[in-house]
């Protein structure tokens, strides 16, 4: 009598014919399990970090292209599973298009259909490009991941890029795992994240080898190696560079405690004429609540002040109430000019002083397309989501601004926060990084967790504190290590006093090499992709 197979067995042969059934699927039930597939995949992300979930996300991903035939098949399969991700993932913004439900609600389901489809084009590239090569086993995996980290990197800059959700943020959880980011940017992360993710595919793909056979073992052993001591080992590398940072909150620039105010006025509110003024004098109650004593700055958020400062010098005087004795009010708003082509609009960062005069301003130059804009206006007949009837106008582009009291700073209004590589000006590098942004169009969703995230892993990256402040939060200062020293949650009125934490000793690695690490990767790892394939065919 043959013996019964012990539970590991009964497992792996349920696996086994569990890929089986994944590459017979056809039709719209291999496109609807791939849609899941990556939906389930999104769920790693941002607030929800459910990381073990990308392990059966790519895994039948990876399974559903084995009964794929053809290029056409593997890209729809590709697209679908890109579809599901980033349906999932960026579902909050047609929030957005329910702060004025009356004009923009109509618009809701195509927008976020719309941008969703356009997305998943990126991960169809990758899936399409592994299946055009046709290997198999390990150099399948390693393929891929090179692939998805390509059209990531594609993303953050095409048309106007829009690199959120990269998949090396569901580790913005963990400064340990941040570290990587020092060196490789958030890329190194993405390709870590995969590679581990796919890995056990090859235990049971079609015609894997037999765990007694060489290749079985080659198979094991290279699943071990990514999926367990890959991670570990940027994870101890991680705790050994933040065990000889400074302790947390403990090294603050000399001179100089921050005031963050997050008022989280409601988005709805928040141009209504009757109710502007009172919006400024609850974020002056803010600024003084408690007395200023040892408040050397104080700031507010993007478009916290609804009103065009320039010509408003009554409204300067108020302000000015705000500003503590020698420091500054450092706050958004829009900035309007007549010009000889008629009047143009920026969205922009000013500081004031106590005479309530406006000392700098920056512009913000990354607007958001059909946010602070409308792409072919005159074409599609569409207006922006913003007040106001005119486009913003982009600003120059990135500054070090110097302010009185404070180190050099670079602004990021806004998502300017998400790009890898462009949140610092290399000719004039700044020592610390202020993003003021409004995430209430988004309400209580992912959305501002993921921007948060995003924003968290750019001081890691650059080596430099970030500050956030945020109408309706997530308000917080970051040390130079993507530690957070202070934070306020989302929805919470409330103020912060904080350090500002001092910069890391010279540059990162990535602030010098900038996205070129990016295609250095994927260079490597299409090499080492290769070399797998010619010794395990």
């Amino acid at each position: 009598m043959a013996a019964e197979p012990g539970a590991g067995g009964v497992a792996r042969g349920r696996l086994a014919a569990l890929a089986a059934g994944l590459a017979g699927l056809s039709g719209w039930r291999r496109l609807g399990v791939a849609a899941l597939c990556g939906a389930l995949a999104s769920a790693a992300l941002p607030p929800l970090y459910l990381i073990p979930l990308l392990v059966p996300a790519f895994c039948g991903l990876l399974w559903l292209l084995d009964g794929a035939r053809g290029p056409r098949q593997a890209a729809f399969l590709g697209w679908s599973f890109g579809f599901g991700h980033m349906l999932s993932g960026l579902y909050w913004i047609g929030i957005a298009f329910l702060v004025d439900a009356g004009r923009f609600g109509v618009l809701m389901p195509f927008a976020v259909l719309g941008m969703a489809a356009g997305m998943a084009l990126f991960p169809a590239l990758s899936v399409l490009l592994v299946a055009w090569t046709g290997w198999r086993g390990p150099a399948r995996v390693v393929l891929l991941a090179g692939a998805w980290l390509a059209v990531e990197w594609l993303r953050s800059w095409i048309l106007t890029g829009f690199p959120w959700n990269l998949l090396g943020t569901v580790w913005a959880f963990s400064p340990e795992m941040l570290q990587l980011a020092a060196v490789t940017g958030v890329w190194g992360l993405s390709l870590i994240t995969l590679l581990a993710a796919a890995a056990p595919a090859v235990l049971w793909e079609r015609d894997r080898p037999d765990p007694g056979q060489r290749g079985g073992r080659v198979n094991l052993a290279f699943v071990a190696a990514l999926l367990i001591l890959l991670p570990a080992a940027v994870w101890g590398g991680g705790a050994l560079r933040l065990s000889g940072a400074p302790a947390p909150g403990s090294d603050g620039v000399e001179g100089v405690r921050l005031r963050l105010v997050q008022p989280a006025i409601d988005q709805k509110l928040k141009w209504r004429a009757e109710l502007r003024k009172g919006h400024v004098d609850k974020q002056v109650a803010l600024s003084l609540a408690g007395g200023q004593e040892g408040i050397s700055h104080v700031i507010w958020a993007e478009t916290a002040v609804p009103y065009f400062l320039a010509g408003e010098p009554v409204l300067r005087r108020v302000l000015s109430g705000a500003v503590p004795e020698g420091g500054l009010l450092l706050t958004g708003a829009p900035r309007g000019e007549d010009q000889s082509g008629g009047p143009r609009v920026w969205n922009s960062f000013h500081a004031l002083n106590k005479r309530g005069e406006i000392i700098a301003t920056y512009d913000k130059h990354h607007l958001v397309p059909f946010g602070e804009y409308t792409p072919l206006r005159g074409l599609l007949g569409l207006v922006k989501l913003t007040a106001g009837p005119r486009d913003f106008s982009p600003g120059p582009g990135l500054r070090t601004i110097e302010l009185p009291g404070l180190p050099p700073v670079s602004p990021l209004i806004c998502y300017e926060a998400i790009f890898p590589g462009r949140v610092a000006d290399d000719g004039a590098r700044p020592e610390w990084l202020l993003n003021i942004t409004n995430d209430a169009w988004f309400g209580t969703s992912s959305g501002p967790y993921q921007h948060f995230a995003s924003a968290r892993i750019r001081s890691v990256e650059e080596g430099l504190p970030l500050v956030r402040v945020a109408n309706s939060g997530i308000s917080a200062v970051i040390d130079s290590h993507g530690r957070v020293i202070a934070r306020l949650g989302l929805n919470q009125v409330g103020v912060i006093d904080s350090i500002l934490p001092r910069p890391r000793e010279g540059a990162t690695l990535y602030a010098r090499f900038g996205n070129l690490t990016a295609l250095i990767l994927v260079l490597v790892v299409g090499l080492f992709s290769l070399i797998l394939h010619r010794v395990t065919a």
